[in-house]
C-alpha cells in the first residue's frame, strides 16, 4: 500500500485526535484487526487521550521486594503511559505523584489494565486516566516491574510500543503503528458517512433512505479484499 504525506509519522496522531473510538472500532472491524480494548474506561467521560503507547509490563511479587518502577522521568509529550498489570484489582499501579509528574511533562495520558488510586488528583489536574476500576490498595512490595517497551497486553489487546490509541468516553481502542494510515483513511470515511446521514435526517430525509444512500449497514463489514 503507497505512503501518502498524510500517513506520515507526525500527522498520524493529529489525524486520530479528531475522530471518535466509536467510528475507529468499525474501521478495526472492518479491516479484521481485534483492537477494542474491553473493560478499560475512563476515570470521566469527558476525558480523551490520544497518543503512542510507551509500555510497562507487572507481575507479581515473589521472594524478593516489589517494584513499581520509577520510569516516568523518560516520558514527554504525546507519549501514552501503558501499564499491563495482568488487570489486577487489588493492587495500584498508578497514583497523585505519578499523576503531578505526568502532567507536568505534558504526557498524554495513562492507560493501565488493573486500577488506580488518587482519583481526585487526575480530576483535579484533568490528566487522563483510563483503567478498570480505582482501589486505595498500594501496588508495593506486591507487584514487580517485569519489563518495559515490551509488548504488552490491555483489555484482551496486544499493545506494542508505539502503537496508537485513543480513548474516550465510550472506552479505549488500539491501532497497530504498522496499518495506523490504513486504519485512520477507513475510519474517516466511516465518520464523514455517519455525518452525512445525521445532516440528511436532520434536514427532514426518512432514515431508511439516508442510510441507504451511504451504505450504512456495510460501513463496518468485512469484505473480500480487506482480509490480510
Amino acid at each position: 500500500m503507497a505512503t501518502s504525506e498524510d500517513d506520515s509519522e507526525t500527522d498520524l496522531p493529529a489525524r486520530l485526535g479528531k475522530l471518535s473510538t466509536s467510528g475507529v472500532s468499525d474501521a478495526l472491524d472492518r479491516l479484521g484487526i481485534p483492537g477494542q480494548a474491553l473493560g478499560i474506561a475512563p476515570l470521566d467521560r469527558s476525558f480523551r487521550v490520544v497518543g503512542r503507547a510507551w509500555t510497562l509490563r507487572y507481575g507479581p511479587v515473589g521472594q524478593d521486594r516489589g517494584t513499581v518502577g520509577d520510569y516516568i522521568d523518560d516520558l514527554g509529550p504525546g507519549d501514552v503511559v501503558v501499564l499491563d498489570n495482568q488487570g489486577r484489582l487489588d493492587a495500584t499501579v498508578w497514583g497523585d505523584i505519578l499523576t503531578t509528574v505526568a502532567h507536568r511533562r505534558a504526557v498524554a495520558g495513562t492507560v493501565i489494565d488493573g486500577v488506580c488510586r488518587d482519583v481526585d488528583r487526575s480530576l483535579q489536574l484533568g490528566y487522563p486516566v483510563f483503567a478498570r476500576g480505582n482501589c486505595m490498595r498500594t501496588g508495593k512490595d506486591r507487584v514487580r516491574v517485569e519489563a518495559t517497551q515490551v509488548p504488552v497486553s490491555i483489555g484482551g489487546i496486544r499493545v506494542e510500543p508505539g502503537d496508537l490509541l485513543l480513548g474516550d468516553g465510550d472506552g479505549l481502542v488500539v491501532i497497530p503503528a504498522v496499518r495506523a494510515g490504513e486504519v485512520l483513511a477507513v475510519a474517516e470515511g466511516i465518520e464523514q458517512a455517519e455525518e452525512t446521514i445525521l445532516a440528511a435526517v436532520e434536514a427532514g430525509t426518512p432514515l431508511r433512505e439516508a442510510r441507504s444512500a451511504t451504505g450504512y449497514h456495510d460501513l463496518q463489514h468485512r469484505v473480500a479484499g480487506d482480509e490480510r
